[in-house]
């Protein structure tokens, strides 16, 4: 099987933008992209493009893509939409690279493209509400709730009720079980989004670029206990895009700014059971991108990982095999997650910093992976780096996320 490599990769800044359009954002990144792999939008065989709240805030159902991509100039080819939670723009890689593998073009675009943010905060935050299943969301909230039996909020008389996407709930029960199973502690979680304030400050295409402590962290407005607000991700608007192609047409190309693509994985999740963490999701498809690349945890120079919340990355390190499950929090607030540290996670500033346009995510984490790879991230660098991996979910059903899709890179 022929292999596929990224040879270009555009991005947008993250951020709230009332004035900017799909249409401006798609163009920008997947122009930058372009820019990049120095070749023509006329060279595309096929293009997937991701988005998941367009038609819940615009009304814009159906084609999305044909009408962002025409918009710049994209006809004629195939373009082929995707939805699938916050994990639409990794599933797009994924798909495209399957199509070039099973030798239907060389050359393909995978764009993620989100407008989030919206004056009516209403109909802003009604975009997550069909991110679980809706004819069973009483059921499924009782059964959160109980998750967390016997971890209380010590501050519980102190909550403001603020809005907040229902997924802030899911996490904070998913925390509270951890803390009950494994004593992880509410520090140890505002250790990670610390970390990743601070790794942040160094992209300069990041929605926030300031450096928070821990304790400011520990202050901040409570969201859902134990999180607070600097430990969820924010609404964000942005786009991201990568050119891929097949080995045999990287001729065309600048050979020493490609990235192999070593592996991608797609999963949906199982009706496992809250203890069965060995049966989670994430670490049952990152043991077959392990398999599939013929490497493991202890091979990857870096990864970014889908922080939704700061808990969230305590529990996808421990899904990857980076640690041992139950000891993600005290990984966490060692400093082995640092860049400088053993396995630098999140090195963008994570999607509770960069932010988390959640049509674009998956893509912005694979724009992290190929400029690490390619050694110009500047003063956020992982010196050294080879090989890379990125872990990106989405929606919830049951104990865990509804979908996975991981991809694994390596510099050439």
């Amino acid at each position: 099987m022929t292999n596929i490599y990224i040879v270009g990769i555009g991005m947008t800044s993250f951020g709230k933008y009332l004035n900017r359009s799909v249409k401006q954002m798609t163009s920008e990144a997947v122009n930058s992209a372009i820019n990049d792999a120095e070749c023509k939008l006329s060279d595309i065989d096929i293009a997937y493009f991701s988005n998941a709240a367009q038609s819940v805030l615009e009304g814009q159902a159906t084609i999305p893509g044909q009408i962002a991509l025409r918009t710049m100039g994209l006809q004629s080819v195939p373009i082929v939409n995707v939805e699938n939670a916050c994990a639409s723009a990794s599933t797009a890689l994924d798909m495209a690279s399957t199509w070039l593998k099973a030798g239907r073009g060389g050359i393909a675009l995978a764009v993620g493209a989100e407008k989030m943010f919206h004056e009516d905060r209403d109909k802003m935050f009604s975009v997550f509400d069909g991110g679980w299943d809706i004819h069973n969301s009483k059921k499924a909230t009782e059964a959160l709730l109980h998750l967390g039996v016997g971890v209380d909020d010590p501050d519980v008389d102190n909550d403001d009720n603020a809005q907040r996407s229902i997924f802030m709930d899911v996490y904070a029960a998913l925390a509270k079980y951890h803390m009950k199973c494994f004593g992880t502690t509410q520090e140890q979680i505002a250790a990670v989004s610390a970390k990743n304030h601070e790794h942040s400050q160094y992209n300069y295409l990041s929605q926030y670029q300031k450096a928070i402590s821990i304790e400011e962290v520990l202050a901040a407005r409570k969201v859902s206990w134990p999180l607070t607000l600097p430990m969820c991700s924010p609404i964000s608007d942005g786009a991201a895009a990568a050119i891929i192609c097949r080995e045999d047409e990287l001729y065309r190309f600048d050979s020493k700014k490609a990235v192999k693509i070593e592996a991608t994985v797609l999963r949906t999740g199982s009706d496992r059971k809250p203890e069965e963490f060995t049966k989670h999701i994430t670490h049952v498809a990152a043991q077959q991108a392990y398999e599939e690349s013929s490497l493991g945890p202890d091979d990857m120079d870096l990864a970014e990982v889908h922080d939704a919340t700061a808990f969230a990355e305590i529990q996808q390190i421990e899904n990857l095999g980076f640690c041992e499950f139950g000891e993600g929090g005290h990984m966490s607030i060692s400093g082995e997650t640092r860049i400088g540290g053993n396995i630098p996670i999140n090195p963008s500033g994570g999607l509770e910093s960069k932010g988390h346009p959640i049509g674009a995510t998956g893509l912005a984490q694979i724009y992290e992976l190929v400029t690490q790879l390619r050694g110009d991230a500047g003063k956020r660098q992982v010196e050294g780096a080879r090989f890379g991996i990125a872990e990106n979910g989405g929606g919830f059903h049951g104990v865990e996320e509804a979908v996975a899709c991981l991809s694994i890179l390596s510099r050439c």
